[in-house]
């Protein structure tokens, strides 16, 4: 078990799935930018895989959306399935903690108005 700390936007809408005991989680992509830029100048972009288990997952669906920047606390955790393809490892980060730090729409409209 590591603990790990992200800062970063959420890539895709998010929705809820249950599990077959009926426990809500979700998926989402979160794109960290690397602390230093590469040899051409430019910030890179990791994108992190992170699970939400239910409490944290029903809140973080219904007040983000594609683009918040966000904080997540967690542990990386290995998972494995087999499929017709082979055995796959999963590695993600599944999240104790979820910060709102910022929504991209409320950025958005703030400017808007700022505009008129």
């Amino acid at each position: 078990m590591m603990n790990t700390l992200l800062v970063g936007r959420i890539t895709d809408d998010l929705k809820i799935h249950k599990t077959e005991k009926e426990k809500s989680y979700t998926d989402m992509t979160v794109a960290v930018p690397r602390s230093y830029k590469n040899e051409d100048g430019v910030y890179e972009i990791d994108f992190i895989k992170c699970r939400l288990w239910g409490a944290l997952a029903d809140n973080t669906v219904e007040y983000c959306s594609k683009g918040d920047l966000i904080g997540v606390k967690g542990r990386i955790e290995t998972r494995t399935y087999e499929d017709e393809n082979g055995k796959h490892y999963v590695q993600e980060v599944v999240a104790d903690k979820v910060t709102f730090l910022s929504s991209k729409q409320k950025e958005k409209e703030n400017s808007d108005e700022m505009n008129i």
